[in-house]
């Protein structure tokens, strides 16, 4: 479900909490969890089938901990890669749907999630720019 996340510290996770809600919210609200400390490598060494076999099992495997964290650190916009569309501030602007628009149930599971994708889009762009426009006022009255 969060293959982006290191297997050992989902499990450490998981043992430290007892919960496996609180620690689904925690990896949702964060987009990351704590890396497990050295000595839990020692009392459960990496698994040969996990990328991080090659390490000895008292290290931590760094490499998937880094990419947890630069993948904690990335933007809506770069996530949904709307980046194009952002460029193109026109086309924004002239968007005339609202954000959250009635939805239409479509035939194919391709079309739905076509549509799904393009509602979150317009959704992450609507708050971008409702965001902008209260800085712009917080700008002006202070």
């Amino acid at each position: 479900m969060f293959p982006h996340i290191p297997r050992g510290n989902i499990h450490y996770d998981l043992l430290k909490t007892g919960s496996v809600e609180i620690t689904s919210n925690k990896l949702l609200e964060r987009g990351y969890l704590e890396a497990a400390p050295p000595t839990y490598f020692q009392l459960f060494p990496a698994e040969s089938g996990s990328p991080a076999a090659g390490q000895s099992s008292g290290q931590p495997p760094t490499a998937a901990i880094s990419s947890s964290k630069v993948a904690a650190k990335s933007t809506l916009i770069s996530r949904f890669d709307l980046e194009d569309r952002l460029r193109s501030e026109a086309e924004a602007l002239s968007a005339t749907t609202d954000a959250g628009g009635k939805a239409t149930w479509e035939d194919t599971a391709e079309r739905r999630e076509a549509s799904l994708r393009q509602r979150k889009e317009q959704m992450v762009l609507a708050a971008r720019k409702r965001f902008l426009e209260q800085q712009q006022v917080a700008g002006i009255s202070s």
